[in-house]
């Protein structure tokens, strides 16, 4: 599954377990489910169908006389087991089934479930058009993951269980239904199709899945293998586009993980107003119809790719090897999200996927550090759908990596192979994938495992170096700086550190040492004094680190490290610095560093330095040939708040860019620039009429450029004509990214409003709260996080209470506490702020004015 984010910046490391949290663990079992099938008729204007669950299940104990199912909603009508109607109770979640004839090993039962459904709330959603959106498609899918499938067929909703399945439905023409496996029957029934599919490869219920709709077919095939992709009609461009590489991908990964695609088929079906990014039922992936790309989005929207990958990978991982609880989920995630670091590096090289790990690791690093901490593999919850949050995605990725550091490329595809291979079709916990690296390569990283998967946290080192040039020594001093007292927080690692000189294309000299304690240092002999440091060689380790050497080795480092992440470490200890030197050296390397990531990085930490001068180096980077550094360019440009930046940034806002996203940064850096400069009103209300008629003719793909124009309007956080534009965008009818977009912007321009437009917002965001769309739901409560008024908790707990999404209830409840802590302390804050702001300001002019001086007079 592949998931939208939504952050929460608490700081501490706060309790992942929420009150209410409680172990959970897999019910015992009854016996092995043999096959589900289901026989559906859909109703679609009247959001309901009705159908037949028959369960084929084969005890592995006598003497059982009742059996629980999950359910939860249904009608159920009437149950028979081996033909013979059977007495059961229902409470609306849970379905229990009294048997008449006890349960013998070995003697099958045939359970037949008659049952109805109308206006489910999830598992099975019906997209239609209304009133405000005419141009809805009309559709169903299904989503299961986690335990949402007892909310559309009677089950029993864990991942231990695995089973083979059927799916009959009978749909109105002209729709199509799509399914698990293989087509192997139609039928015509009048105006309505019945489809019968067939999955005989056993999965969990969780993987069931069903999409309906009008959609266009678009065939593509890997080695006679049928490879389709489904969108709706006039999108057929886009579709080979954004999934046209499929084919390519499943040869890749069927040689990476050393065991060729394993089901009949593979489906990628886009739907409309799906509620996660992507999710990889068997055989047959539902994704979000906003993935798909037209031409301009393709110039710098890597993320499809990302996705489609990451779906497809999950094909082995998760659907061949099925995770036996939702606590190991880290296995699949981390291994799918590790495959678009592959991906990328087979497609675009080992410098895009060294940073395509930097971005990962970062990810992750930022919900450790404002959100909780937590083990990787944990069973104590208050609902499963809350583990799947950065610690098993992105950590999981690195930790993957990191084992194959530790294992060399090799050992580590050859533990891979046994894995999959020992484990296909079956159920796995994490204690599975150390024994296969075990069996396969004879190394035990259970150490691995205890520091990054069973606890919580990273090392955080900060390294310093000098030279002894009479000894011919360097000398290079690690704290592990997390590990004030604790030894129970301390790392034990083996790290590379790296000596490397100026000349082009020179070999690093390297050691490997084991870094265990919380200060160490260490002694290097060295024929000649290095040019710079590397510290973790190629950065194979998830980690945080601070550089304390100096500017010389810097500026070398930035220069001539062969690693990029490297390169990017030097540029943030160089910002820190802060001197005109510093200014030139990243200067220099926003103009001349081969890799766009790097220069990427170099312009946020240019803007980071407080002198006039910086402002020169960054706006070179306005004329990039890669958009992602244009882009960055003009985020940098926001702390930067002088005329000359809102000249610069205003040209774009104006005369657009060849990418979106470009365009976008600048809408909201303009917004940003023109509202520092306060006491000028005319100022003000000139660039509100510039992103009003961005807001008025920019319409395109997925209102990127527009939502720009919106978080640049909520800047301007004491402006009622801002916050009217933002209001009229919440509207029902308003393209739906565009409107969750002005949904959220209300959160940020609301800390500045009179108290009679703060009453206005919260009236508007409670009256959208009451709608049940999960998207519109998550845009409200980020809206109300931001909020520093009392009246914005009691909205937020009304919707924890009512949601029937346990990302959004618990989203919900830790965004309470921020508003708890934004209450009171804001309103002095301000104005310390912005006398801040203004000392800083001039101090920054005249440090500016000395580094000059002292530049001339050199």
């Amino acid at each position: 599954m592949s998931h939208f984010y939504f952050d929460t910046e608490n700081n501490g490391h706060k309790s992942f377990e929420l009150p209410g949290a409680k172990p959970h663990y897999n019910p015992d079992r009854p016996g092995q489910v043999e096959h589900i099938f289901l026989d559906l008729s859909l109703d679609i204007y009247h959001q309901s169908y009705k159908g037949k669950c028959s369960i084929s299940i084969l005890p592995i104990r006598n003497n059982i006389e009742r059996l629980t199912l999950d359910a939860v909603n249904l009608n159920i009508q009437t149950v028979q087991v081996n033909e013979v109607e059977e007495k059961f109770e229902y409470d609306g979640e849970k379905l229990c089934i009294q048997l008449s004839q006890p349960t013998q090993i070995g003697k099958r039962l045939l359970i037949a479930i008659a049952y109805s459904v109308e206006k489910p709330q999830r598992g099975i959603y019906f997209i239609q058009p209304d009133k405000h959106y005419h141009h809805k498609p009309t559709q169903v899918w299904t989503q299961g993951e986690d335990e949402d499938s007892r909310y559309w067929f009677p089950c029993f909703d864990y991942p231990g269980q695995l089973s083979t399945s059927e799916i009959r439905v009978r749909v109105p023409k002209p729709l199509i239904a799509i399914s698990n496996g293989e087509l192997i029957d139609t039928a015509e029934d009048g105006d309505h199709k019945i489809y019968h599919w067939s999955q005989k490869q056993v999965h969990p219920t969780y993987l069931m899945t069903l999409a309906v709709g009008d959609f266009a077919e678009i065939k593509d095939e890997w080695l006679g293998l049928p490879v389709t992709y489904y969108v709706e009609k006039g999108r057929e461009a886009d579709a080979k586009r954004s999934m046209g590489k499929t084919p390519r991908m499943i040869e890749f990964l069927s040689q990476k993980y050393g065991y060729s695609y394993p089901f009949p088929k593979y489906a990628q079906v886009c739907v409309d107003d799906f509620i996660f990014g992507g999710m990889e039922n068997t055989s047959t992936t539902l994704l979000t119809d906003r993935c798909l790309l037209d031409e301009r989005a393709l110039l710098d929207n890597r993320n499809t790719e990302s996705l489609v990958v990451h779906e497809l990978a999950h094909q082995w991982f998760g659907d061949l090897l099925v995770i036996k609880h939702w606590s190991h989920a880290w296995i699949k995630e981390g291994m799918a999200s590790y495959s678009e670091v592959m991906w990328t590096e087979h497609e675009y090289g080992s410098d895009d996927a060294a940073y395509y790990r930097l971005l990962e690791a970062r990810s992750y690093l930022s919900e450790d550090s404002s959100r909780y901490r937590r083990p990787m593999v944990t069973h104590v919850y208050r609902e499963a759908i809350e583990l799947y949050d950065r610690h098993i995605y992105e950590k999981g990725s690195c930790v993957y990596h990191m084992i194959r550091t530790e294992l060399g490329e090799e050992l580590f595809w050859t533990a891979i192979h046994t894995f999959v291979q020992d484990h296909a079709h079956q159920t796995v916990e994490t204690v599975d994938l150390l024994r296969s690296i075990e069996k396969a390569t004879g190394r035990n990283l259970t150490f691995l495992f205890d520091q990054y998967v069973y606890r919580g946290g990273y090392p955080d080192f900060k390294v310093a170096y000098s030279w002894d040039g009479d000894a011919k020594l360097a000398k290079v001093t690690v704290t592990q700086t997390q590990a004030s007292t604790d030894i129970k927080d301390l790392f034990d690692l083996k790290i590379p550190i790296g000596f490397g000189y100026s000349q082009p294309n020179s070999e690093l000299k390297t050691f490997t040492v084991r870094v265990n304690e919380r200060e160490q240092s260490f002694y290097f002999p060295l024929t000649e004094k290095p040019d710079f440091i590397s510290f973790d060689v190629g950065n194979n380790y998830l980690k945080t680190v601070t550089l304390e050497y100096p500017i010389p080795e810097l500026k070398a480092q930035l220069e001539f490290d062969p690693n990029p992440v490297s390169r990017i470490y030097a540029a943030e200890a160089l910002a820190k610095k802060g001197a005109l030197e510093a200014t030139k050296a990243l200067s220099a390397s926003l103009k001349n560093d081969q890799f766009w990531g790097v220069r990427v990085e170099v312009a946020k930490q240019l803007a980071e330095i407080q002198l006039d001068q910086a402002f020169d180096g960054l706006v070179t980077g306005l004329q990039d040939q890669n958009p992602f550094v244009r882009r960055s360019v003009l985020e940098s440009l926001s702390q930067i708040k002088t005329h000359a930046s809102y000249k610069a940034v205003k040209g774009f806002v104006q005369d657009g860019d060849a990418s979106y996203y470009v365009e976008a940064a600048a809408c909201h850096t303009i917004g940003v620039i023109a509202a520092a400069n306060l006491d000028d009103k005319p100022h003000e209300e000139k660039v509100i009429k510039l992103l009003k008629s961005v807001l008025e003719e920019k319409a395109g793909w997925n209102e990127v450029v527009r939502s720009g124009a919106v978080a640049g309007l909520a800047e301007f956080k004491a402006s009622e004509t801002a916050l009217n534009l933002l209001i009229d965008y919440t509207k029902i009818g308003i393209s739906q990214p565009l409107r969750l977009s002005a949904i959220r912007a209300l959160g940020k321009i609301s800390v500045g409003q009179t108290p009679v437009n703060i009453e206005r917002i919260l009236d508007r965001l409670a009256e959208i709260a009451k709608e049940t769309f999960f998207l519109t739901q998550v845009a409200v409560v980020t809206a109300l996080g931001q909020m520093e008024t009392p009246k914005a908790i009691g909205i937020l707990q009304a919707l924890a209470n009512q949601t029937a999404d346990g990302r959004v209830r618990r989203y919900a409840e830790e965004e309470i506490n921020k508003v708890q802590n934004n209450i009171g302390t804001e309103k002095s804050l301000l104005q310390m702020r912005e006398e801040l702001n203004q000392l800083k300001q001039q101090n920054q002019e005249l440090k500016s004015r000395l580094e000059n001086l002292e530049a001339k007079s050199k």
